[in-house]
């Protein structure tokens, strides 16, 4: 990736629909010079913009599950979970025999059919540990932050957008009706579809499509999410820690983890440990150094384990390909 490449994904970071009209200004090129790098940075499936619906907002419930797999069936249980419409990543862990993934789930009912009947009932899987997020400290809306790095301070200005009166108190869970799942699926799979595009698959018309995403957006429902391949942005150091906190400093624990710039997801979970974090170094050796040191002076750290990312199969709700 050139300095470009990585302006324009800082002013995706900052605004995933922004119009390329707007970028193209802040940035001082053409509107044709934004689009046409955007096509190629897509096609290539370096980058794609993603919607995404806040999980608390719809009072759904998020799990991290751990499974633990015979020699030579994890590839192909991580790609059937990746087909799930409920997984948001799925990855491939450890020595390659465990497979990681975060699903969330609209009722109990699902939950119990996930857990415990399609996932107990897959031979090749030899232990399940299923961790309830119970409060996200950093990740989801919030993004990762090497991906905003490459602008001023003054064209981030320009490129944020005004924040948006909430249209519903966060106390109320809200409630899609089914052309707002439509919009939603249309917006998971590209979340830059246009108008156009997005008025033709729910059926309504352009302008209430565009009051329907502000309402969403507005409420904290939606939010525009950040497909991007680390790697090309020389990160390879990646790993999930499973991190035991004293209960008394739990909170304080997660909010420090989650000023790490390393951290491009942290949460309190239920489960043999009780905070997770997922980290993107810029190889092992500064993998170590993150977490001899910074981790490692957590408040009430007890314990920790962690677990190396071989091959990213699923990451923002996209299948990703297979890699060598």
């Amino acid at each position: 990736m050139d300095s470009f490449d990585r302006q324009l994904i800082h002013a995706l970071h900052l605004d995933g629909r922004a119009p390329f009209s707007r970028i193209a200004a802040v940035l001082g090129v053409s509107d044709q010079t934004v689009a046409r790098r955007y096509r190629r940075l897509r096609q290539t499936g370096v980058l794609h913009v993603r919607g995404r619906l806040d999980t608390r907002r719809l009072g759904h419930v998020e799990w991290v599950i751990r499974l633990q797999c015979a020699p030579g069936s994890s590839a192909a249980i991580a790609a059937a979970l990746a087909k799930r419409d409920d997984t948001h990543w799925v990855r491939l862990a450890s020595g390659g025999t465990d497979v990681v993934c975060n699903v969330r789930t609209e009722s109990e009912h699902e939950r119990d059919a996930l857990l415990l009947d399609r996932l107990a009932a897959t031979r090749p899987v030899t232990a399940i540990s299923a961790h309830c997020v119970l409060r996200t400290y950093f990740g989801g809306p919030t993004g990762w932050r090497p991906t905003a790095s490459a602008l001023t301070d003054d064209q981030a200005a320009q490129l944020t957008p005004p924040a948006l009166a909430p249209s519903l108190p966060h106390s109320a869970p809200v409630t899609l009706d089914d052309g707002d799942r439509i919009l939603a699926a249309e917006l998971a799979y590209d979340g830059r579809a246009s108008h156009a595009q997005l008025a033709r698959a729910t059926g309504w018309n352009e302008t209430t499509v565009r009051r329907r995403i502000t309402a969403l957006r507005s409420a904290g429902t939606l939010y525009f999410d950040l497909d991007v391949d680390t790697r090309l942005l020389g990160y390879t150091g990646t790993a999930l820690l499973w991190i035991s906190i004293e209960p008394s400093q739990l909170a304080a624990a997660g909010h420090a983890l989650a000023q790490h710039p390393e951290i491009s997801f942290a949460a309190a979970t239920t489960g043999p440990t009780n905070l997770l974090g997922s980290v993107v170094a810029s190889d092992v050796y500064a993998l170590y150094d993150y977490v001899a040191g910074q981790v490692g002076s957590l408040p009430g750290i007890r314990a920790m384990e962690t677990a190396p990312i071989l091959r990213t199969v699923k990451r923002v709700g996209a299948i990703t390909p297979a890699t060598p």
